[in-house]
């Protein structure tokens, strides 16, 4: 008996690569007819196929219930892990021989917060890809804690985004830093200011970018100088927000992200401004789960948004 309970299983019986990835797809999909759809098999197929597993295993892996889905045992869990890990070393081996160990090969799924998309995503795809002609690359743009469940759940390899909100079970190096500031219609009476402070700005209408964790910054620093916005609209559209504040003459919005077009869609100019005292800066990064393991893939990844982003000494 060893100190591995996993390794003592596998002596038990033959396990084979199709239990192991049915057993897992149950497991991520949460039941046995989400994992059939996922692999095309029959649901009884998959269901006899981890039958088969739990038998060569000696244990039971997972609770099946018809109402509730497949519910995993604290064996289940451990297996699940190791499962995960030989499935992907199956795949690495498959695309290191697909390479010739002289070029990259496979699939690449990263994410990207929703603000940070436009500007970092088109640079990064295309040069990637021009190194990296052989990697199929996917990607997911959407809110921080959709990334972030997405990146524990191992459906994302990593992702670009802040440095905020709960990242503290996620590996991560920082791209760059941003700030908050403010942006207002070209006849704002602020427009023509140096800079503007947060007491000039709160009994002003606030176009709230309403996604986290775009929401919780804006307000926080508010509530750090004892101040409360007079929020006139929440939107979830970047450049909703962009465009209303320029067709207004009294509302301004506070946002991280400084796109070059300074401009709305309808050509309507937008005046951005500093904000006095400065607002906390804000890292972006390039996260994914902690512990896991990179694919040679989005290590390649990481090295060029290093390049693309070097750290100032």
């Amino acid at each position: 008996m060893s100190d591995d309970p996993v390794a003592d299983f596998l002596t038990r019986g033959d396990v084979t690569l199709r239990q192991l990835a049915h057993f897992v797809a149950a497991a991520e999909e949460g039941t046995i007819s989400g994992a059939a759809l996922r692999l095309h098999f029959s649901p009884s197929a998959v269901s006899a196929s981890i039958s088969e597993l739990e038998r060569a295993l000696g244990a039971e892996l997972c609770v099946r219930r018809r109402a509730q889905g497949v519910t995993l045992t604290p064996t289940g869990q451990l297996v699940l892990l190791r499962a995960r890990r030989l499935l992907t070393d199956v795949a690495e081996l498959s695309y290191a021989v697909q390479g010739d160990g002289s070029e990259l090969v496979g699939p690449l799924s990263i994410g990207c917060f929703v603000t940070l998309a436009t500007t970092v995503l088109p640079r990064l795809l295309d040069e990637f890809e021009q190194r990296h002609p052989r990697v199929s690359v996917d990607f997911v743009v959407g809110a921080q804690d959709e990334l972030h469940h997405a990146l524990v759940a191992g459906q994302l390899d990593a992702a670009i985004m802040y440095d905020m909100d709960g990242t503290e079970n996620l590996d991560r190096f920082q791209l760059f830093d941003a700030r908050g500031y403010a942006l207002f219609g070209e006849n704002h009476p602020l427009a023509d200011r140096d800079v503007v402070t947060l007491e000039e700005l709160a009994p002003l209408p606030l176009i709230l970018f309403d996604q986290s964790p775009s929401t919780r910054y804006a307000m926080s620093v508010f509530e750090a100088r004892g101040l409360a916005p007079n929020v006139r609209h929440r939107t979830h559209a970047f450049e909703l927000t962009r465009s209303l504040v320029a067709r207004s003459d009294t509302a301004y919005a506070i946002l991280v992200q400084r796109p070059a077009n300074k401009m709305s869609y309808e050509g309507l100019p937008i005046i951005e401004k500093d904000i006095t005292p400065p607002p906390p800066a804000v890292s972006v990064v390039f996260a994914w789960a902690k512990d896991a393991e990179l694919s040679p893939r989005a290590n390649a990844l990481g090295a060029l948004l290093r390049e693309q982003y070097p750290i100032p000494v």
